[in-house]
């Protein structure tokens, strides 16, 4: 049994924290005593921190099942940084990678193992399971696993296969976003036994949800940028609108940038970090942009569409103040946006008979034979497929969603790939290779300079980088590593971007291709009540934001939170006129006195010398900070200019 003594040495040494937040030492002890464990956990709620820190305290490696590659990635990178030993598994690596972790695995290398859920379908890796000793098992994003939830994923359902074949692990399954519906469906699918189930209120005391009207959005996110401060994200619904929403706010003096998941990883990594490290403000992103980053300091998130339900617009929102410090999730709505959610549900469920021609066309694309396929990955151009057989990508989307709910193939639209490189000669070998090119010796020797690790492990490298070193092109830079690689002196991976069609199971004649009730009748239902809970979010007037979000997850509500534009537009009412005149009075002598000390004075100070309630100096400080016409960092207050 471990004690709480050593599971707080663990978090100090490898993370520097001196104490746990909220229930993250509860979920940490149930599952370190054996007991399977659920933990629902907000975002910014520290989930990893639950699971890495008793892994580090337990015998044997802790297998993580997470759906995101990229997410994947980022983990194992942390925790390497913190000398943690750590690899990942997943479809998109070569064999020679999948090999090299399989030997760490075997001889100790590694605390953590990090899968797809897609490789749990794989015998060989469930074998080689067989011979490790597994110290518990994690499912992250565990709403997947549910047919009840907003992102079922068939493929989580193979989780049933390791605890058949470690029948004695924990379990512990995390999500940031289930409903009381979905929680229980994730014990169920898990075979969970007694179920310790934490809960972390939903309740983000110092986000204010607001809603706000608007006919011209774009107009709209300008003018809240304008008058807020800080770091900002702006979610839409488009690619194009990324970029053309990035374009208007920079020409308007707004330092702005555009991410979605159609960008080179380079331009992403450029970007994200240019914004992370605040030298640009606002980033305008789909909703590939989120998962994993963990910016302490964003001041408000805007979104300029409606998301399609409150699981995701809560988990977009809760990006916003993660530091604990004042922040705004702001949702702009316009009179169209309600016809546009419905018709999105009826699209997002084609025809029967138009799936079943879109699965027929994918094989014969793919040139894979009837009875043939199974088990095999497959590169896919979906752009090309779609302009093959004159199909609009959404609907093609769509269709391959729901081929992929029922079983028949799988679309991994997630598999950019950065280039990788391992030299696999022994260092003293280097200096004896003979009849290299100029170009490849003088990429190899800037490599060594560049890199390091590289006669250990796969090191991600950037052909870019080494190109401006060099004085070479891409292309030279990219030639010369073949070389290298035809030599037998490194082994390279260069970068990807093409997404893969899975067959789960052999191509069938489209007529046997059945889909059911619950994959397309049931699941329709399903997301018409996700669009209608979100509508009611978005269009109510007269209910407490906050509150409609916590009974959605299954959290009773004390009390309106006091904050959101609802609760601002009821006090203001029922306040008397003299009472406002008062109020707006103190607003002006609070503008006044901070810009007669621009050097800042702390809130509990200011508070004591305002003669008014509590309630009622936060409620102004919130509503001048929101208008622009003061700021608030690190607990003191200064003008805005």
């Amino acid at each position: 049994m471990i004690d709480s003594s050593a599971i707080h040495s663990i978090l100090k040494k490898y993370w520097g924290y001196d104490s746990f937040r909220s229930i993250q030492e509860d979920i940490i002890m149930s599952v370190a005593s054996g007991r399977d464990t659920l933990g629902l956990m907000p975002t910014g709620g520290g989930k990893s921190i639950t699971f890495q820190v008793p892994a580090m305290a337990m015998e044997g490696v802790a297998i993580v099942v997470t759906p995101l590659i990229s997410l994947m990635k980022d983990q194992v990178d942390n925790l390497k940084r913190r000398r943690i030993k750590a690899v990942f598994l997943h479809s998109g690596m070569s064999m020679r990678e999948t090999n090299l972790a399989r030997e760490k695995l075997q001889n100790g290398g590694a605390k953590f193992l990090y899968v797809s859920p897609e490789r749990l379908r794989n015998e060989r890796f469930l074998l080689d399971l067989q011979r490790i000793k597994v110290s518990m098992i994690v499912v992250d994003e565990a709403h997947c696993i549910s047919q009840w939830g907003y992102d079922f994923r068939p493929a989580y359902l193979n989780i049933s296969k390791l605890r058949k074949v470690k029948p004695g692990v924990p379990v512990l399954a995390l999500t940031a976003t289930a409903t009381p519906t979905v929680a229980e469906d994730i014990c169920r699918q898990l075979a969970m036994t007694d179920p310790q189930v934490f809960r972390m209120s939903f309740s983000r005391q110092n986000i204010n949800y607001i809603v706000r009207p608007a006919q011209i959005k774009i107009q709209e996110v300008f003018h809240i940028l304008s008058r807020t401060s800080g770091s900002a994200i702006v979610y839409v619904r488009s690619r194009k609108r990324t970029r053309e929403i990035a374009e208007y706010l920079s020409s308007a003096g707004i330092s702005a940038t555009y991410y979605h998941a159609g960008i080179d990883y380079e331009k992403k990594e450029e970007r994200q970090n240019a914004w992370q490290t605040g030298a640009i403000r606002v980033i305008v992103a789909t909703n590939a942009f989120g998962m994993g980053i963990d910016k302490p300091d964003v001041r408000v998130v805007i979104h300029h569409d409606v998301p399609p339900s409150l699981e995701e617009y809560y988990q977009e929102a809760g990006r916003a103040g993660r530091d604990g410090k004042q922040s705004f999730a702001v949702l702009l709505t316009s009179s169209t946006d309600q016809g546009v959610m419905r018709r999105r549900v009826t699209e997002l469920f084609p025809r029967r008979e138009d799936i079943r021609k879109l699965y027929e066309r994918v094989g014969n694309y793919l040139r894979v034979g009837i009875e043939e396929g199974y088990g095999k990955l497959y590169e896919f151009d979906l752009q090309r497929f779609c302009e093959t057989f004159k199909y609009q990508r959404r609907f093609a989307l769509s269709a391959l969603h729901i081929l992929g709910q029922a079983g028949y193939l799988e679309f991994m639209e997630e598999t950019e790939h950065r280039a990788r490189l391992m030299i696999i000669v022994e260092r003293e070998e280097l200096y004896g290779i003979q009849k290299l090119s100029g170009n490849a010796e003088k990429v190899l020797n800037k490599s060594l300079r560049l890199y390091t690790g590289l006669f250990v492990d796969y090191v991600y490298i950037r052909e870019a980088a080494i190109a401006q070193e060099t004085g070479l092109s891409e292309r030279d830079v990219y030639e010369a590593f073949l070389e290298l690689s035809r030599a037998g002196v490194v082994s390279y991976i260069p970068q990807s971007r093409m997404p893969y069609i899975y067959y789960p199971t052999s191509r069938e004649e489209p007529r046997y291709v059945a889909i059911h009730k619950d994959i397309y009748e049931n699941r329709m239902a399903i997301m018409k009540q996700r669009v209608e809970a979100m509508i009611s979010y978005g269009f109510s007037t007269n209910r407490c934001r906050e509150n409609m979000m916590l009974e959605y997850f299954g959290e009773k509500a004390d009390q309106p939170c006091g904050r959101c534009d609802v609760c601002r537009e009821h006090r203001s009412k029922a306040s008397k006129p003299e009472s406002q005149e008062r109020e707006a009075e103190i607003a002006q002598k609070i503008v006044q006195y901070l810009e007669g000390n621009p050097q800042g004075v702390a809130v509990q100070i200011l508070e004591r010398m305002v003669p008014i309630p509590t309630e009622r100096f936060k409620y102004i400080i919130s509503y001048l900070i929101q208008e622009g016409l003061i700021r608030e960092d690190a607990g003191f207050l200064f003008p805005s200019k």
